[in-house]
């Protein structure tokens, strides 16, 4: 049977989709692409000032609690934590590489980067996490699509003058810029990569390098689509998807600046670490929290002691004053 799944219509997106839905085809299932357009897809401006985190998915959401798409395809991190009603997400494949890329000129990591250096990025979450590591960084508010922002690098149009970017944009004019390192994996373009930055120095986004596939909760899918998903359902992406979304929830519930996780799922231990920082760098609120999980499928209960792992970091963060920090601007986390 033939299913309609919805996507963006960005090269990333239509990309991940495909994977998506590569993965899932059998003899019984095969998709069709249907894409929508998003409000981060229409609107220019800065990313934190179109509402920050689910800009890029209401519409695909709304697709499928209409009917016009069986199934749609998200980046996590695109969906704010709160689950809605008519909609549930029904498989999270394996994840691909959660840290943030460094993508300079002439090679250059954080460490080596010249002071003053410019810096593109939209995401309050990288702005905060690059100035408490480098507060002489000069940080450039950017948009576009991968190789838009990749064009802004010194150097990388000449090399790679093949790489289309958008009419009109600036070429050239930045240091380096900073993208997730799954995106870029996933269009073939790792060689534009200078430094896979460890999330020690900074934790990525709630939800990075995760695909979340979402299905009505109103309508069960058929037999086959729900054969599909169940087995693209990875134990171990579901765990720490679920931890990082609830400690999101929960700072989210009174403290509106940047927030970076990382939840990783090891040898029966499931261990979340995260971030609060103001929005300027100058202070940072970090821990860290471990459980025993050992499991070998997902249940209930697994899941709620996930959740419960990222409500305690959470509140150990609350506690410490993450909620007196200055807020960031809209939710702009990513």
């Amino acid at each position: 049977m033939a299913y309609r799944i919805g996507t963006r219509g960005s090269a990333l997106a239509t990309t991940q989709t495909q994977w998506v839905a590569d993965a899932m085809t059998t003899a019984d299932t095969e998709f069709e692409q249907v894409i929508i357009k998003t409000k981060g897809d229409v609107t220019t401006g800065s990313l934190a000032n179109l509402g920050g985190t689910g800009v890029f998915a209401t519409a695909l959401r709304q697709a499928v609690i209409d009917g016009e798409v069986d199934l749609a395809v998200h980046s996590l991190k695109d969906l704010p934590a709160k689950q809605p009603e008519q909609l549930r997400i029904a498989a999270i494949p394996e994840r691909a590489d959660y840290r943030d890329a460094l993508c300079a000129a002439e090679g250059m990591t954080l460490e080596t980067l010249p002071k003053g250096a410019k810096i593109g990025t939209g995401s309050p979450r990288r702005i905060a996490q690059l100035l408490a590591l480098r507060p002489d960084l000069e940080i450039v508010d950017i948009r576009g699509n991968v190789h838009t922002r990749l064009a802004r690098v010194k150097g990388y149009e000449h090399h790679h003058d093949n790489a289309p970017s958008a009419a009109g944009s600036p070429k050239g004019d930045l240091d380096a810029v900073v993208l997730a390192c799954a995106g870029i994996d996933r269009l073939g373009l790792d060689w534009a990569i200078t430094q896979r930055i460890d999330p020690e120095l900074m934790l990525p986004a709630p939800g990075q390098g995760a695909l979340a596939v979402e299905v009505s909760a109103d309508k069960a899918p058929d037999a086959s689509l729900a054969a599909a998903l169940a087995h693209h359902d990875q134990p171990a992406a579901r765990l720490e998807a679920t931890a990082e979304r609830a400690l999101l929830a929960t700072l989210e519930a009174g403290c509106a600046s940047p927030i970076g996780a990382l939840a990783t799922y090891t040898d029966g231990r499931l261990r979340l670490d995260a971030v609060v920082a103001a929005m300027d760098g100058t202070k940072t609120i970090r821990r860290e929290a471990t459980t025993a999980l050992p499991v070998e499928a997902i249940t209930d209960a697994t899941l709620a002691a996930a959740y419960q792992l990222g409500v305690k970091v959470a509140t150990m963060m609350i506690d410490d004053g993450a909620d007196l920090l200055p807020p960031g601007p809209a939710r702009g986390n990513r």
